[in-house]
């Protein structure tokens, strides 16, 4: 009699057929780094030939972790995150977690809801981007008790265990190097600060260093656009067909900077001849481009792996919570940005 007539198989069966005890295959699930090579492979081996799936409901009825993560971030619609999630997710797998995700659309009142509803789903730890969050959502992490860590941002003073960078700094980093190679007359275009800590800091920091020199920026070069290749495109052509316009913009993030490039070249202005372009983010594609994209490079993945590291330390009781780790920044000069030319300082 097989396995699939008899029933369901459980972790006696897999037990079994892999040849090791029920406690071994427990621990292969919980903490695969614990088990030798080869003892996971003859109980995956096994597990696969019988077709056994955990029941997490019962785990977690009888007060056992459900082996999984939370992940709330603002969006999954472009390549923002991408490399941070996949970091993450495989940090996690590492450990032996699942990793589950849900998106908000930067609508902090909808990622409390998200919260709740994997705090429900008895999620074992939860990890949101940035600091900005409602005090709806501070104080259910509190009263829930439940290990947090926050990604991408970093600050002294932030209310949650971050992993993260300095976004001030790197809008600071990347005016300065705008700035270095002569440049004055600079445009700026990043999305709504409204619930976005990183494009608040990031244009903060980026405002102060060009203040440093005396220069003020006129209102109709300081442009708003989302995280949108399209949406940056078209903000920014009525700019470009100014005369004069500026020698060099200043984008929110590199999926900003790819639509200035388009609106650049619809309006026939060379990169970096006629005007320079920089982003923030280094994100996948970035030195592929062209003119390959001048950028402040983030390191999303060893930020994606340090949190899931963090946040399943806490979950196991290695540490009693996560501590806060701030990355450091580099500048990426590539073709997109040169120094003004002496048409466009005409």
């Amino acid at each position: 009699m097989s396995y699939k007539q008899k029933g369901k198989p459980d972790i006696v069966d897999v037990a079994k057929v892999a040849g090791v005890s029920i406690s071994t295959v427990s621990r292969s699930f919980n903490h695969p780094e614990l088990l030798k090579p080869a003892t996971r492979k003859k109980i995956e081996k096994a597990v696969k030939k019988l077709g056994y799936i955990r029941n997490r409901a019962a785990q977690v009825m009888h007060g056992r972790r459900s082996g999984t993560i939370g992940l709330v971030v603002p969006t999954i619609d472009n390549a923002i995150f991408a490399e941070l999630i996949q970091s993450f997710s495989d940090g996690l797998d590492q450990r032996g977690f699942t990793m589950l995700i849900a998106s908000h659309s930067f609508d902090l009142d909808r990622e409390y809801n998200m919260l709740r509803k994997l705090m429900e789903h008895r999620v074992d730890g939860l990890a949101l981007i940035g600091l900005d969050h409602s005090e709806a959502t501070y104080q259910l992490i509190a009263q829930q008790c439940v290990p947090t860590v926050a990604i991408w941002n970093y600050s002294d003073d932030a209310r949650l265990s971050c992993v993260g960078a300095q976004n001030s700094e790197a809008g600071r980093l990347a005016a300065r190097h705008l700035l270095d190679l002569g440049h004055r007359d600079i445009g700026l275009i990043f999305p709504n600060p409204t619930g976005n800590d990183r494009a608040r800091d990031r244009l903060h920091g980026a405002l102060s260093e060009i203040g440093r020199e005396q220069i003020t920026i006129p209102d109709d070069w300081q442009l708003e656009a989302p995280y949108s290749i399209a949406d940056a495109k078209r903000a920014c052509l009525p700019l470009l067909a100014q005369s004069p316009y500026p020698t060099a913009i200043l984008c929110g993030n590199d999926i900003i900077a790819q639509g200035v490039l388009y609106a650049a070249k619809h309006n026939n202005i060379t990169v970096p001849t006629e005007l320079s372009i920089m982003g923030i983010g280094d994100f996948k594609g970035s030195a592929e481009i062209e003119p390959s994209l001048s950028t402040i490079r983030i390191p999303a993945k060893r930020i994606g792996a340090l949190a899931a590291k963090q946040i399943a330390d806490a979950v196991d009781g290695d540490h009693a919570d996560t501590t806060s780790t701030n990355y450091e920044l580099r500048v990426i000069p590539r073709d997109s940005t040169a120094s003004p030319s002496k048409t466009a300082l005409a």
